[in-house]
This record gives structure tokens, C-alpha cells and sequence, in this order.
């Protein structure tokens, strides 16, 4: 049985809480797109984690971990990664690489950098992790694959053939300094060795666990706005982050994903560019506050650290999320934190040119679109780590009803605080 653990929204949703707490019960967790630029927090016995690269499933001794095709491998990255796991008293993880995932180069990350900067004020926003142009290259066919590393004349003429490209790019319109590709290859003869006991064919090894029955977790990263295609273009990331994804980027039969989880904040998060259209921005001292709140630390990006934008739940957005994810059911994130309220608004309806509008509208028209709200009444205490689903406040449940009135999909699990197993079920103690 196949499991996707999606975003329903802009990304920072809580999906690797949900995906660590799930693993209990799977046998292979499965990144299948992304690279190093976002992170996902686990909270466990071992400490705090920001895992960029690494599976959510990487903390169980059960669970095969595995690096999909589709992802960008930063293979420095990840080793640091599973450095800092070790260091904390972490077992040894059950890892595999995908031999058909391609490597994030230097010249990625250099390119991502010198992009932005020649964008200035209409920059994209971008961690500057080398994503754009790693799809670039991946698509444009002069992606380096992991296999190539263990084939040392394909790997020299692919990486002479992306470097005579990038020189080109980086003389004429960044006027900044050459790479040498001998260098790179020195290293990459390197990166080869750290990986090597990781690397195997993940395409046979998902379809033989299909067949024997075993439990998979797929695991994205990002949300739905974020997706190049559906998403809010071209304010988004470069690879697909839908579930529909994980068939391609894991290898999966789309036949085969029985169950779509979409993970959605109780408020809304964004740690995009300011000039991505947010309709339910909140700001000022108000939007502090729940910036200050939010999360386990407050809402600051894992992997740049930069304050995230926040607003309120908006059901416009998240219908759309669940929507184009394909949701079956919705894990609710960070309600704990919307404790301190009086009153809740929650975004239900978009104006657009003196229109009122339920439908998320193509990004011309986002830009425009302005919130209605309708607000509820907050519950005023503090409800973290409880796990009896009956035992929370009567506003609380309301909240949580009304959200799923608007959105259209059951949610099933609401997590009241940042650890693990601070979750109650509804409807339920499974899923």
C-alpha cells in the first residue's frame, strides 16, 4: 500500500512531523522530488532535525530510506546530514540512492546566485540552492546522473559538455569567474566514494516491496502552490510538487497510491518572495505575534532561516491544494498555536474586481484578489500535547469542523504540538 504525504499549501506545512509519526507504521519512505532547499523539522527522541535531503523515515531501523530518481542529490549535503545524525546518537539509518537521481552541481548553486542577483528587485525569492537550474539542466538533457559516476569517460564528456554551456552563461551574461571542469571531475571521483555504499536500483528494489505487500510512504516537499505548473507561476519551485509526482520521481504505478495525505497549517505560512501574492496576509504586530508563536520556534524557514510570511487559514487556497493533490484526507498542523486568539478570522472567499469568488484564479488575477473573512470565536487556552481528540475545547472542534465544511476533505489527524506523537486522531486512532 502507497501513501503520499503532501502540501496542501505554499510548503512548511508540518509534512515531515507527519511523515516521521506514519513511519511507525510503513516499511520504505520515499523522497521523490526537491533537493536541499527546503527543510522539513522532526522533533524525537534523539533531538531537533531540519532533514533537507534525507527520508522522514530516516529516525526507524525498520524503515528503508530511499532517495528517489527525482530528486536533485546535493551529495555534500546529504552526507553532512547523515553526519549530524550520527553525531546525535541517530543508529545507522537504512539508506539507498537512486542510481537514476541526478547530482546538484557547484555551477547549479553558483548559477541559482548569480541569477538572483542579476534579477535584484524582481528575484524570485530563491534559497539559492541551485534548484532552478538543476530542472533546467535536467530537462535540457545535461543532467549528470548518480549511475555516471561509476563510469569515468561518460562522466568526463557529460560534465566537459555542462561546463562548456555554463562558461559560456557565466562569462557573457554574468561576467564571473570560469569553472575548470578537471577540478570538478577530481571532486566528483570524491563525492563517488562517500555514496557509494548508498547507491543501488531503487526502481527494482519499490517494485519488488509493491509485490510483497510492504508498506510505502511517499514523502514530497513544498505544497501545491508551489508546483510550476499549478502552482503560483512563476513564484514556485521547479519541480513538481504534487503527489501525482511520486509516480515519476519514485518510480511508483500511478495504480498504486491508495491514500493522499495533505498536511495544512491551522493559519497560513509562506517563506517566499514578498512579491508572491498572499491574499490572507496578516501584518503588522498582529502578524508578528503569530510569526513569534508558530511553529516549534516560530516561523522561520529550516533551511535559510528567513522569517516566514503568515496570515490565516485560507480554504480558498487549501480547497485548490487538495484539490490538484488528489487529497483522500488532511493532517491539520499548528492548531496549539492559534491558542491565544479571541477571535479566528479564516479567509472563505476571494474579491476579485468587485467579484466574489470561492475558486482559486490563475496568478493574474491572485494578484488582485482580496480576502473575506469570516470569523470565529478562539477557545483561549493552551492545548498543546493533547491527544484525546473529545478533550480539546468546544471552539477548537468548531474550528477544526468549519475547516473541514469549507475545504471539502476529511481531516483525520490534528496535531497539537511539535513532537512526534502530540497528535489527535479524528475519526480514530489509525490512518
Amino acid at each position: 500500500m502507497v501513501k503520499a504525504i503532501v502540501g496542501a499549501n505554499w510548503g512548511d506545512e508540518g509534512k515531515g512531523k507527519v511523515t516521521d509519526l506514519l513511519a511507525e507504521q510503513s516499511d520504505l519512505v520515499i523522497r521523490f522530488q526537491g533537493g536541499a532547499n527546503a527543510g522539513h523539522t522532526i522533533i524525537n527522541e534523539y533531538g531537533r532535525f531540519a532533514l533537507h535531503t534525507l527520508p522522514s523515515g530516516i529516525f526507524y531501523d525498520h524503515i528503508t530510506n530511499i532517495i528517489g530518481n527525482g530528486v536533485a542529490l546535493d551529495i555534500q549535503k546529504a552526507a553532512a546530514e547523515l553526519q549530524e545524525l550520527m553525531d546525535a546518537g541517530v543508529p545507522a539509518p537504512k539508506l539507498l540512492i537512486s542510481e537514476r537521481a541526478q547530482l546538484l552541481m557547484p555551477y547549479h548553486v553558483l548559477q541559482d546566485a548569480y541569477e538572483e542577483e542579476r534579477l535584484g528587485g524582481n528575484a524570485f525569492g530563491s534559497t539559492k540552492s541551485g534548484i532552478a537550474p538543476f530542472y533546467s539542466d535536467k530537462y535540457a538533457k545535461v543532467g549528470i546522473q548518480v549511475c555516471d559516476l561509476f563510469h569515468d569517460a561518460r562522466l568526463k564528456e557529460r560534465l566537459e559538455r555542462a561546463v562548456e554551456v555554463k562558461n559560456i552563461l557565466f562569462q557573457n551574461l554574468y561576467h564571473k569567474p570560469l569553472m575548470d571542469p578537471q577540478a570538478l571531475y577530481q571532486d566528483l571521483l570524491r563525492q563517488r566514494e562517500i555514496i557509494r555504499p548508498y547507491v543501488g536500483d531503487t526502481v527494482a528494489y519499490v517494485h519488488d516491496a509493491l509485490q510483497a505487500g510492504k508498506r510505502i510512504l511517499l514523502e514530497g516537499q513544498l505544497g501545491a502552490m508551489k508546483d510550476p505548473e499549478l502552482g503560483i507561476v512563476p513564484m514556485t519551485t521547479s519541480s513538481h510538487t504534487l503527489a501525482g509526482f511520486g509516480c515519476v520521481g519514485a518510480a511508483i504505478p500511478p495504480t498504486a497510491i491508495e491514500d493522499v495525505i495533505c498536511v495544512s497549517k491551522a493559519y497560513s505560512s509562506d517563506v517566499g518572495s514578498k512579491t508572491e501574492p498572499f491574499v490572507s496576509e496578516l501584518l503588522g504586530e498582529a502578524g508578528d505575534e503569530l510569526r513569534r508563536r508558530g511553529g516549534d520556534k516560530g516561523e522561520f524557514g529550516a533551511t535559510t532561516g528567513r522569517p516566514r510570511r503568515v496570515g490565516w487559514f485560507d480554504t480558498v487556497a487549501t480547497r485548490y491544494g487538495c484539490m490538484i493533490q488528489g487529497a483522500t484526507q488532511v493532517a491539520l498542523t499548528c492548531l496549539d498555536v492559534l491558542g491565544y486568539l479571541d477571535e479566528i478570522p479564516v479567509c472563505t472567499a476571494y474579491t476579485i474586481d468587485g467579484q466574489v469568488t470561492k475558486t482559486f484564479p490563475v496568478p493574474a488575477l491572485l494578484e488582485r484578489a482580496k480576502p473575506v473573512f469570516t470569523t470565529l470565536p478562539g477557545w483561549k487556552s493552551d492545548i498543546r500535547g493533547i491527544t484525546d481528540y473529545n478533550a480539546l475545547p468546544a471552539n477548537a472542534k468548531a474550528y477544526v469542523d468549519f475547516l473541514e465544511a469549507e475545504i471539502g476533505v476529511p481531516i483525520r489527524i490534528v496535531s497539537t504540538g511539535p513532537k512526534r506523537h502530540e497528535i489527535a486522531w479524528r475519526g480514530g486512532d489509525t490512518i
